[in-house]
Order: structure tokens, then C-alpha cells, then sequence
């Protein structure tokens, strides 16, 4: 089978599986506003990271590949983008009904700190830049390249933006000792040391 193919229904299946699990979550109680300079930053370095992940962006901007992974490894960066985006599963699973798309509290929030969340403090955000990266290394062109940094920087955002909401909303010591414990996004990189004149 083509691994273009391969890449194609990797991703489309898990964006159809991920909307329509988007209806088993819980309603928020507190959220951070959309409107935010912060927010739609990140929204938009991740909306324009996909954007050029996409082949067709590389065939528009006159891209050229600038290595060639062969039959071989595009079939083992299909793996890689498939294990990314299974990660981000596993996370999911285990938020349950505390998931939601933007930064909110939900009934009954409460830090989740086992399964993937004990390797990483945010692991669907490291599944996704893990996916991008591997789908990218297969496409091999600037614009995917540049994907990964826009893809990175953008949930990188996302995640300090929620790191300090949710420290202001359960309550600094609630957060603060798992921030210790257990890196942002990274597995095995040394986790942060917050300080104690922030939130988080």
C-alpha cells in the first residue's frame, strides 16, 4: 500500500475519531477566554503548521524534498506518525470527560498525574508535535519543516497557557508539585522548577 495513502488515513481517521468524541466531555465551569491575544496565537501557529504539513502546500510553494526517506522509511515514519497519534489516545482515555479543545475547568477537575500524564504533563500536545514531526521527516520539504516549529511553538503555547489557569483554578499546591515531578512535554527532560512569584 502507498505510504502516501498510509499518512492520508492515518490523520483523517484520528481528526473524524477525535470530533465525534469530542461529545463525551464534561461542561466546563471556567474557561479562558477565546479572544485572547495568547489564545489565537496559538491557534494560529497550529492552524498554519497543518496547513503546510499538508503535501499540497509543498506542491504550491514550488518545494523541493531536501532528503529522500525511500520505501523503507516512509513505511517506518508512518509507524512513527501512527504511534504519535495513538499517544494522544492513550492521553484522552485517560482525561475522560475532563477533555475539552480549549482551556477550560471542568466539573470535578482534578490533576490526572498516571498513565501517559505520568511521563508527560501534557502528552496530546506531544503526540501531535511527535505525528507532525515524523510526517514531515517523510514529506522532507521546508514548508513541513517549518510545520514542526509553528506545530511545537504553538502547542508549547497552549500548554503554558493552561499550566497558569489551572494553578490559578485548583490552587497552586494542587499543580505545583506534579510540575515538579513531571516534565511539560518532553519525556525524561528535566520538568520545570516554578517560581514562586508565578502562578505556574
Amino acid at each position: 500500500m502507498n505510504p502516501g495513502f498510509l499518512f492520508i488515513s492515518a490523520w483523517v481517521t484520528w481528526g473524524l475519531s477525535w470530533l465525534i468524541a469530542a461529545a463525551w466531555s464534561s461542561r466546563a465551569q471556567a474557561r479562558v477566554a477565546a479572544t485572547r491575544g495568547d489564545v489565537l496565537l496559538y491557534r494560529a501557529l497550529v492552524l498554519i503548521g497543518f496547513a503546510l504539513l499538508n503535501p499540497t502546500a509543498s506542491r504550491a510553494l514550488a518545494a523541493r524534498p531536501l532528503w529522500n526517506v525511500g520505501l523503507a522509511g516512509a513505511y517506518a515514519l508512518v509507524g512513527a506518525t501512527i504511534l504519535g497519534l495513538s499517544f494522544t489516545w492513550w492521553a484522552r482515555l485517560w482525561l475522560g470527560r475532563l477533555w475539552s479543545s480549549a482551556v477550560t475547568r471542568k466539573e470535578g477537575h482534578r490533576v490526572i498525574d498516571r498513565g501517559p500524564y505520568a511521563l508527560v504533563r501534557h502528552p496530546i500536545y506531544t503526540g501531535l508535535i511527535g505525528a507532525t514531526l515524523a510526517t514531515a521527516a517523510a514529506i522532507a520539504t521546508w514548508p513541513a519543516m517549518l510545520a514542526v516549529i509553528l506545530v511545537g511553538v504553538g502547542f508549547w503555547l497552549k500548554a503554558s497557557i493552561e499550566e497558569r489557569f489551572l494553578a490559578a483554578e485548583l490552587g497552586q499546591d494542587a499543580y505545583d508539585g506534579y510540575r515538579r515531578r513531571v516534565p511539560m512535554l518532553i519525556p525524561f527532560w528535566p520538568p520545570g522548577r516554578p517560581r514562586n512569584d508565578q502562578p505556574a
